[in-house]
């Protein structure tokens, strides 16, 4: 048998997952905050559209996708989860042909709750941002002003086509 190096590993270098694990980092930080008050089963990721129904009402997926500014099938596949975790439920809308996607009890007994920790999480990203040389708002307003500029597609597009490996 002869010694082989192994393959280049790409994912030993990356500038992209260190703020995946930052969020997951301060998501895990935010699930810990639920855990406390014992809202068991509740991901960060739905709190924004269970706020937004608690708000105002009843929507349909694609009325809550373009509210929460997400495809229709994102927002399917969330609504999927949040419905087998038991914060929403699918009722009949105005007619019977549409269905609107609507909070259980369990959601309706912690959504205050919900909101005074969506606001508390708003404040300490702003405490962050003062104590930071470049805030992260500025980094996402940068990074969009950048993208609308050329897209991420056309980016990585543009790298695949100089990488032989690609083709």
């Amino acid at each position: 048998m002869t010694d082989t190096p192994a393959p280049d590993d790409p994912t030993q270098q990356s500038l992209w997952r260190p703020l995946r694990l930052l969020q997951a980092a301060m998501d895990a930080d935010i699930v810990r905050i639920y855990a406390e008050r014992q809202i068991e089963g509740l991901k960060p990721s739905f709190v924004m559209e269970l706020l937004r129904l608690h708000a105002q009402g009843p929507m349909t997926i694609a009325e809550l996708a373009e509210s929460v500014q997400r495809t229709h099938s994102a927002l399917s596949q969330k609504v999927a989860a949040m419905r087998a975790a038991g914060w929403v439920e699918t009722v009949v809308g105005e007619d019977a042909r549409t269905r609107k996607v609507a909070l259980t009890g369990k959601a309706r007994r912690v959504v205050d709750r919900l909101a005074a920790e969506w606001r508390a999480t708003e404040a300490a990203v702003a405490d962050l941002e003062a104590e930071l040389p470049y805030p992260l708002s500025r980094v996402v307003t940068d990074i969009e002003r950048a993208l609308e500029r050329k897209s991420f597609h056309d980016r990585i597009a543009e790298r695949l086509a100089d990488d032989p490996a690609w083709e």
